[in-house]
């Protein structure tokens, strides 16, 4: 894909609808830009939470955010609901990086509906043991959960 502005939500294996807030509007009548951080970090925790439910003692590791930036291409707004894609673009021994997509979605419409993208994602976990705070492997449940989301090779 030659310009990611032109990435729709079946580039993303994993969406998710989130409903914006009243609160989440700034003074310029638009989602403020802290927004888009908390609805990638929120998104990214609640997939991995839903689907490898062991505790952070029981996998011996967390993920920490080592980097993370946006591009905001279309402003989004209070009380459309946002489509969240996901993606993991790249998955080494300790880290994974996401792609992140944010899609405006009208009330009642469909996935298919969802406008152009609005702000591209960039997060990255950095996998610590518990105890020392030190890099560690990532366990097999979550690298295979992120190889389940990993980005098609085109």
């Amino acid at each position: 894909m030659s310009d990611e502005r032109d990435l729709r939500p079946a580039d993303f294996p994993v969406t998710r609808l989130v409903s914006t807030r009243w609160g989440d509007n700034d003074s310029y009548g638009h989602l403020n830009n802290a927004v888009h951080y908390q609805l990638f970090d929120s998104v990214i925790n609640a997939w991995i939470a839903e689907s490898v439910p062991r505790s952070r003692d029981e996998l011996g590791v967390i993920g920490v955010v080592a980097e993370s930036g946006c591009s905001y291409y279309d402003e989004l707004h209070y009380p459309d609901d946002i489509l969240v894609g996901l993606r993991v673009e790249r998955l080494g021994t300790s880290s994974v990086t996401y792609g992140l997509g944010l899609f405006a979605r009208l009330h009642g419409s469909s996935p298919e509906e969802a406008g152009p993208l609005a702000a591209k994602g960039r997060w990255v976990h950095v996998y610590v043991d518990v105890g020392s705070r030190r890099p560690a492997s990532i366990p097999s449940p979550l690298r295979d959960l992120f190889a389940s989301a990993a980005k098609p090779v085109v």
